[in-house]
């Protein structure tokens, strides 16, 4: 028997070595596969922000992702997961920001070139730590093609695609009221807001005792900037008031001219049924004063203090001058009543700040705006075809081409593209993707513009100093890591790609994103099935939070428990969308099971040192043996067909009762009279084939899963001509 399987399976040991003996194959790279492999399988990671260390979360995402492509890898196919890391723009630069501070340095005191230097510095260190925790998980991801959403390759890739969509008509420049962040300064998308529960007063008041209409809010601060009071049409109350102008001489120390309109929107039953229209601080608020011509009266500014708010208020803190209001309203008899409700406030997901909804001159992407597209390889949809690019992200999922699973989540993914607004997509920070335009005499009627690759030539042209959304390049994730806008054979090839699988918390971040950049730019879906997994919780289904002091690393399970432990506990009936309830326990007995597999091998290849397993005759076998074997055969083409259809949840759960309640209660056991040389010595190499047969097949099938315990007993394997388990074939396809 080999020495080693004397000593208890020590993962610590193994997995360092056998990780790099898979990278030195250069079996990861698709290009160096052994055999010819006609069918492709392409899968891209999603990239994680160069932030910090991995999570829980990253570390399901890999494991999910890892046994996906370990499997294609097997069944004989061209198979490239391609790995990279997202700058993550306002993340990493705030987290820089921080760090900075503890010394008393802001980036105003560097500059944008130093600042910048620094950013670039903390992102590559912390790219370094990501790369080697991926590796950790066993990731099987072609290093040599390496991506970063900041690099050379996609900074070509965002400036082709932001000139080309201006060239459109689709991205165009204009005030508009945004989400802005007054803490981090600068405009934050929809889908970076975070709402909160906290409670607040409801006032109820009129703007002056002559005013017949009274209005509740619980931003009383904004009201200075009022335009109008919207009431529903069908409401009588306010019927004979409609269309008219009151003009209000002091409201807290400035005066208001407010129009009665009316608006569908407005619920008759909420409050005093009569809503005051401030479209300078409330997009809902801006689309009502567009559809009655009125006029945006700004109010707030960038750092949250009132502005041409009268002598009273000016210059006063958000939560000072609503004080003063309210005092105001008091005093002046005004003050209807006073309710304590709750009340959804919006947050800054980075910064933690307030929101302050501010008009804005920005960037936009028209999601609207009907365009003939240049190219289509999408079935029904043909090149030239007049579209917008919310017509096009609904009909890649509504036709089948993207297949969402589960496929509860097209009905959230359709409700969000039909409430989807233009996408913001400047922002107010250094870090990230410049936006490649040029101004000469800029805010001037001689102001001229230049959209370009390059910088124009001649002087006096001076750069937007403001950067692009980190979704716009993590929108051309899979084709700009292809090596888009070239025309290149990695393009050719493995576009679209096959699979991509991600959180549910991202839909509409990225996933949503992905499908209009590229269904635009290139006439292709990005991915043929999006997977979505679950959230990582604790077992009292709580996030994951420092705060909470729950917060479980990965790689302290790994030290404990060995990689594949981890990925077992991740992977085991754990279906697409279903949240997971992480327990330490779950991962001690996959460790457990690692040790089954190794005293199996123990046992198995301690049984055959005289047995020629390539030469046996197996027609020698008897009907004992076959139906073991068949029914292991049945079983793999049962979990084959379920692998394809990415329900590893199943297959893990039945590899691991088979592995356990069959193979080594049963059938082990049955064997030993035989293997003991209790019966005669066909009976003994009967059953010296069927397990090295069995067993096979079962470090083949466990690969994807456990691929450390599976290519370290794999290695000692009494075959002939074997190559590395990562390249093995799958037993039966």
């Amino acid at each position: 028997m080999i020495n080693k399987y004397l000593q208890p399976y020590d993962p610590k040991e193994a997995e360092e070595k056998i990780y790099d003996t898979w990278e030195k194959s250069g079996f990861f790279n698709p290009n160096n596969l052994p055999g010819e492999r006609k069918e492709t399988f392409s899968m891209v990671l999603p990239p994680p922000n160069v932030t910090g260390k991995l999570h829980l979360g990253h570390a399901d995402m890999l494991a999910i992702e890892d046994t996906v492509v370990r499997f294609q890898r097997m069944l004989g196919k061209k198979t490239l997961w391609l790995p990279g890391t997202d700058h993550a723009a306002i993340a990493t630069q705030t987290k820089v920001e921080k760090i900075l501070a503890k010394e008393k340095i802001r980036r105003h005191d560097l500059g944008r070139e130093k600042f910048l230097e620094k950013v670039n510095e903390f992102a590559m260190d912390s790219q370094k730590t990501i790369i080697s925790q991926t590796k950790r998980m066993g990731s099987s991801l072609d290093w040599s093609r390496l991506a970063f959403t900041l690099d050379d390759q996609r900074n070509l890739a965002v400036k082709t695609a932001f000139k080309k969509m201006y060239e459109d008509g689709l991205i165009y420049r204009g005030k508009k009221v945004i989400n802005w962040d007054p803490k981090g300064q600068t405009v934050i998308s929809d889908d970076e807001v975070v709402y909160e529960d906290r409670k607040a007063v409801f006032y109820t008041f009129k703007y002056s005792k002559d005013f017949p209409i009274a209005i509740s809010t619980t931003r009383p601060e904004t009201k200075v900037g009022d335009v109008a009071v919207a009431v529903n049409p069908s409401d009588e109350r306010y019927k004979e008031f409609v269309g008219k102008t009151f003009e209000i001489e002091n409201f807290c120390g400035t005066s208001l001219s407010i129009k009665i309109i009316t608006d569908r929107e407005v619920d008759p039953e909420f409050g005093t049924g009569a809503l005051g229209v401030t479209p300078a601080h409330s997009k809902i608020d801006e689309k009502m004063a567009q559809d009655n011509n009125l006029p945006l009266k700004k109010v707030i500014n960038e750092y949250a203090k009132m502005e041409n708010a009268g002598d009273i208020l000016e210059g006063k803190k958000i939560s000072e001058a609503r004080e003063i209001i309210v005092d105001w309203l008091k005093k002046e008899g005004l003050m209807i009543k006073e309710e304590y409700v709750n009340q959804s406030v919006s947050t800054a997901e980075r910064s933690g700040a307030i929101i302050e909804p501010l008009p804005k001159l920005q960037w936009f992407i028209d999601v609207n705006k009907k365009f003939k597209l240049p190219s289509s390889k999408i079935d029904g949809i043909k090149s030239g075809d007049e579209i917008d690019l919310k017509h096009l992200m609904k009909y890649a999922v509504e036709s089948g081409e993207v297949n969402i699973l589960p496929d509860r989540f097209n009905k959230i993914y359709y409700h969000w593209i039909e409430n989807l607004h233009d996408w913001c997509i400047s922002r107010q920070i250094w870090y990230g993707h410049q936006i490649p335009v040029w101004y000469k005499n800029k805010d001037t009627e001689k102001e001229e513009i230049f959209v370009g690759i390059e910088e124009p030539k001649g002087d006096d042209w001076e750069q937007d100093p403001d950067t692009l959304d980190t979704w716009f390049s993590a929108g051309l994730w899979t084709f700009s890591t292809l090596g888009w806008p070239n025309e290149t054979n990695d393009l050719k090839l493995y576009h679209p790609t096959d699979l991509l699988e991600t959180a549910h918390d991202i839909l509409f971040f990225w996933v949503a994103r992905m499908i209009l950049m590229t269904t635009y730019l290139i006439g292709e879906i990005p991915f043929k099935t999006v997977y979505i997994h679950g959230l990582v919780r604790d077992e009292q289904n709580r996030k994951f939070s420092k705060s909470l002091g729950n917060a479980t690393d990965p790689l302290e399970m790994i030290e404990k428990y060995g990689t594949d432990a981890l990925r077992m506990a991740l992977l085991v009936a754990v279906a697409p969308g279903q949240d997971i309830k992480f327990n330490e326990d779950k991962v001690k007995a996959y460790k457990k099971f690692a040790n089954k597999i190794w005293n199996i091998a123990r046992f198995i290849y301690s049984s055959v040192e005289d047995f020629d397993y390539d030469n046996f005759d197996i027609n020698k076998l008897t009907d004992f043996e076959k139906n073991i074997l068949k029914s292991f055969d049945d079983l793999i083409i049962e979990i084959t067909g379920e692998m394809k259809e990415y329900k590893l949840y199943l297959t893990s759960e039945k590899l691991y009762h088979f592995v356990w309640h069959e193979l080594a209660d049963k059938i082990l056991e049955e064997s030993k009279e035989a293997l003991f040389d209790k019966t005669t010595p066909e009976d003994k190499a009967n059953k010296q084939f069927m397990l090295l047969n069995l067993f096979e097949k079962v470090l083949k099938t466990l690969h994807p899963f456990m691929p450390f315990i599976t290519e370290e007993v794999w290695a000692d394997f009494p075959k002939k001509n074997k190559k590395l388990l990562l390249v093995e074939e799958w037993p039966i396809k």
